[in-house]
């Protein structure tokens, strides 16, 4: 593929050749025979969007899911409603996802009994590590004793659950229109069947987004099962094998926890921490020091900031989702959705990390935001190197995105994005 007239970021016009990676840059090139061509007429070119950290599965279950969480859900009362008229699938179950305790407390068995007694129900919480089962729903899984029906969705019982044929070439679709060329799919209990499959989906062309995964190395931490000794044998075994791992981290006790088994067992140069939701001040040197790259989630600030500005003591809120201070201290940083957890557009999140606002209109974090050229570059990296941006320049991928003619990078806004390419072909 030839684009003829691309504006680089530093203002030259230039003509681009693209393959599997960037063969030439040059101020004119001719078109080669049967080479497609395309006029950015002097648009902006930008290496693509690589969200480092999203679940492509859970994304595209999303589809045809049940939403039970701010905004759309806000009270008992509008939960009671929604799942009054929820259809169940083909497979019998209702599939719920997004609930926060804001909404009607902690759920458990016995109040979705109340609610729905007939057909099985799984909801799951907004952060993505817990589903609550009603008594149908736990019948069908073998865990009818069960006592809440509060269930982590890393535990076994999930495999019980029939899977859904979902929809992944609409998902990756959206991506590619808000310019994303490269995913990693950080779903923690990927099997290697499971892998596979989306791999095969990559070639048959549903996923034309590069795909890297996270899985075998990627575990979420809970604060009641946090064991230091049992995490560093499971980070140096996979060490052993050569196998990163990626650890995910959203309260101060699982920082704490991740970075300890870190420096006991050794740091592989692709080890990552995951979201780093609370950061202390006192933690951004170990932090530093460990040298492992941290994959956050800015959009947060925009989606959920209400309930921390309630739910967080003022003084914890610099703590949260920090960015200016782990790029100053030199900490290795990346950014992604968390999709479906997340809202998936990537520009979003950019803006979010710019402007820190809540829903609200209130600032969370004045000293984390940083520009917004600061923010693209966050979704710039290479997948095994998440904090290294990729250029446009010879020998890298083949991976760029056409902005409109005349938009303005600064505002971050995915309605720019006016061609999506990948490995030289138009997405």
């Amino acid at each position: 593929m030839l684009i003829r007239r691309a504006r680089l970021p530093d203002d030259r016009v230039v003509d681009i050749r693209v393959d599997e990676r960037i063969v030439e840059v040059a101020d004119r090139l001719d078109p080669l025979d049967a080479e497609q061509a395309i006029d950015a007429d002097a648009a902006v070119v930008l290496p693509g969007l690589h969200d480092h950290h999203l679940h492509l599965r859970a994304m595209a279950a999303a589809l045809d899911s049940l939403v039970v969480g701010p905004p759309d859900v806000r009270t008992k009362a509008q939960l009671a409603q929604a799942l009054k008229f929820a259809e169940p699938g083909p497979d019998g179950w209702i599939r719920a996802i997004g609930y926060h305790a804001s909404v009607a407390g902690e759920l458990d068995r016995e109040q979705l009994d109340t609610l729905v007694a007939g057909a099985p129900v799984r909801i799951q919480h907004r952060s993505g590590a817990m589903w609550i089962l009603n008594s149908a729903a736990l019948t069908r899984v073998g865990l009818a004793d069960h006592p809440d029906g509060r269930l982590h969705s890393a535990d076994d019982w999930a495999d019980a659950l029939p899977r859904r044929v979902t929809a992944l070439a609409d998902i990756t679709h959206r991506l590619a229109g808000y310019g994303v060329t490269g995913i990693t799919d950080a779903t923690p209990d990927l099997t290697a069947d499971d892998v596979v499959t989306l791999s095969l989906a990559h070639k048959r062309g549903e996923i034309p987004q590069r795909l890297h995964f996270l899985a075998p190395g990627k575990r979420i931490l809970h604060d009641d099962r946090l064991d230091v000794d049992e995490l560093i044998g499971w980070v140096g075994d996979h060490h052993d094998g050569d196998v990163p791992v990626a650890l995910h981290c959203v309260t101060l006790a699982q920082l704490v926890v991740a970075l300890t088994a870190l420096r006991s067992a050794g740091i592989h140069p692709q080890d990552r921490i995951e979201h780093a939701a609370v950061v202390p001040d006192d933690m951004i040197a170990d932090l530093a020091e460990a040298g492992v790259t941290v994959v956050t989630q800015p959009n947060f600030v925009a989606e959920r900031g209400e309930h921390y500005l309630r739910d967080v003591p003022t003084d914890d809120h610099p703590q949260l989702w920090r960015v200016a201070s782990l790029l100053r201290a030199g900490i290795p940083l990346a950014a992604s959705t968390d999709a479906p957890f997340g809202g998936m557009d990537p520009w979003s999140a950019m803006r979010a990390a710019v402007h820190r606002s809540t829903p609200g209109g209130e600032v969370l974090g004045l000293d984390e935001r940083i520009s917004a050229q600061e923010a693209l570059r966050l979704f710039l990296g290479h997948p095994d190197r998440p904090s290294v941006p990729r250029t446009v320049d010879v020998g890298q991928p083949g991976d760029l995105i056409v902005l409109t003619p005349g938009a303005d990078v600064e505002t971050l806004a995915s309605d720019m994005v006016a061609t999506t390419i990948i490995g030289g072909r138009v997405s």
